[in-house]
Formats: C-alpha cells, structure tokens, sequence
C-alpha cells in the first residue's frame, strides 16, 4: 500500500492491518456502547453493534468507482500482488478493532458491562472499503472466523461471480449491492472498472438461489438518478431470490459530495414507497425501517431473519 495513502486512511481513523487490510469502528458500535441504539442490523438481525468489527481484506483494490460511495477511494488495483495470510488478519483486525475502542473505557456513560462486551466481538462486517472477493484467500478467513464463533456478513459488489461460486465456507450472511437497474445506470452509478462488470454481475444474480447461506440484495437509492425504476429491480431481484432486501437511501456525507449533490438523497418516506411497492410485486413482506438510516427491510420469509447463533462455530 502506497505510504501516502495509508496516511489518509489513519487519518481518518482506520486500524492498519498488514499490507492491504484495515478495520474502522463504525457510528453504531460507539452509539450502542455509549448507551445509544445500534445500527439497523441490530433492528433487523439481532446483531449487537458493539460487539461487530467492521474490516476490509482489500482497502485498496476495487471493481468499482461508485458515485454514491462516501469512503475515501485511493484504489490503486484490482488484484492483490502479496496477500497476507487469513489468520494474520483475522488476529489483528480483532487486535486493532480493540485498540481503536480502548478509549471509551473510562467515559463515563459506558457501562462495565458493554465495555466487558465489546472485548469479546462476536460480528465480522466484511463491509469498509473496497471489493473483498478481490482477497483470494477470503474462504480461509471465513472459515477461520467461524471456527472462532463470529457471524461474518460478507458485501460484495456482483462483479467477480467467479469467486461467490468456490467461496467455500460460505459467509453468515451474503450481501449484493444493486445499484443499477439497467445497463446504463449501472455503468453511470458505479463506474466499473473492469469491461464485463454488467456482465459479471448478472452472472451473480443468477448464482444467488445456488448458495446455501443468507442472501440480502441491498439497493442503495439515489434520488433522480438509479429510482424508482420498480420494474427493473423487479426482474433483477426476481433472479436473485434473496431471502432479504434492504433499500436504503443515499446520503449527502464525505467522498459522494464531490460527484452527487444533496438533492440526491431521497427522504425516508420515498424509501418507504419504493421499498412498499418492490415488495408488493415481488411478494415479500415489509418487516422494518429505520428512519435514521433511511432503510427498509423486505422479507420473503420474516420469521428467519433473527440470526441465530447456535448454528455459528464455536465461542470466541
């Protein structure tokens, strides 16, 4: 990783690990450790969001250019020349995610108990920054995970389907972000960087009702740019069959300000209509929102959305 670029991510307060892997602690991990409400997850899943490490095996490397990501985008490759070993990441992504907390010890309004819990992460958001399929040793890492009692929720972009089909294990949770209804909106909203990327990432659709694990289709909504265009995602989401669908609205924060305008951030209740409809034609049930978030959560099955824990790996 280029020094110049590792400087502006520690700025920002990432956790290097290694040479191409970083953890950051989220909003919602110091909201519910301070007292607060944690992240939608915890709405939706049952996932305690001071106890979730939020990392990236690939900091730097990404398919993708996305006009709505508000991360910073120094990615400088779509391949990862050196990679370091799964176990080594793993073990300092839990020893940086505990030293990035290792302040709020004394602050007064978090309790013995939630710090006692923190220590003891049970949550892996494979989720930061760039495309983590690019990891070629992702399935060790997984795996690894696991075998410690993590939940893993893994997000991926589509465009690499040729590693979803050998990922073995499979994560907890799989997310695909559905940004594009169409060729062309897809290619404007995400700037691929790869020629086959619409390509690949129908490819990936198709696999979804293939892989035996949870599956989320995430439509990340931008106003008068990728919605409503119900129809579109309808097909789209037809073919994947998730047992989830998260809609959640763009917001006007950090990197996304240089290339979209806050006009582009569509309120709560529009996501509630788009999310309403898509599941009215798709037969899913509206199970939650969370307004703060600006996301929704459609169900095909609601009685299985609380993870549960007896059927990951062993405790920590």
């Amino acid at each position: 990783m280029q020094n110049t670029y590792a400087q502006i991510y520690r700025k920002q307060h990432y956790g290097m690990v290694g040479k191409h892997s970083a953890v950051k602690v989220c909003h919602w991990t110091k909201s519910q450790l301070t007292g607060g409400e944690g992240c939608y997850k915890d709405t939706f899943y049952g996932i305690s969001s001071h106890q979730c490490i939020q990392m990236t095996p690939a900091v730097n490397s990404c398919t993708e250019n996305c006009s709505f990501c508000w991360r910073f985008q120094g990615f400088d490759s779509m391949h990862i020349s050196d990679e370091d070993d799964p176990e080594f990441i793993l073990e300092n992504s839990i020893i940086q995610h505990k030293k990035l907390l290792s302040g709020f010890k004394g602050n007064p309004r978090v309790s013995m108990e939630k710090w006692e819990e923190s220590q003891n992460p049970k949550h892996i958001a494979i989720s930061l920054t760039g495309e983590p399929t690019i990891y070629s040793r992702l399935g060790e890492f997984i795996a690894l995970a696991t075998e410690r009692g993590f939940s893993t929720f893994l997000v991926t972009n589509g465009t690499l389907p040729m590693v979803l089909e050998k990922l073995d294990p499979l994560p907890t949770q799989l997310y695909v972000t559905v940004a594009g209804p169409t060729r062309e909106i897809f290619n404007e909203v995400l700037n691929p960087s790869i020629g086959n990327a619409w390509e690949n990432f129908n490819r990936t659709l198709d696999l979804l009702p293939s892989l035996n694990t949870r599956k989320v289709i995430r439509h990340t909504l931008v106003k008068d740019v990728n919605m409503p265009f119900i129809d579109e995602y309808y097909k789209l989401d037809s073919r994947a069959s998730p047992d989830f669908i998260e809609s959640k609205g763009y917001v006007h924060v950090g990197q996304s300000m240089d290339r979209l305008s806050a006009s582009n951030m569509p309120p709560h209740d529009m996501v509630v209509q788009f999310s309403r409809e898509l599941g009215e034609k798709l037969g899913y049930e509206f199970t939650a929102e969370r307004r703060e978030s600006r996301v929704t959560l459609l169900c095909r099955d609601p009685s299985k959305a609380r993870i549960d824990f007896s059927k990951i790996g062993s405790t920590v």
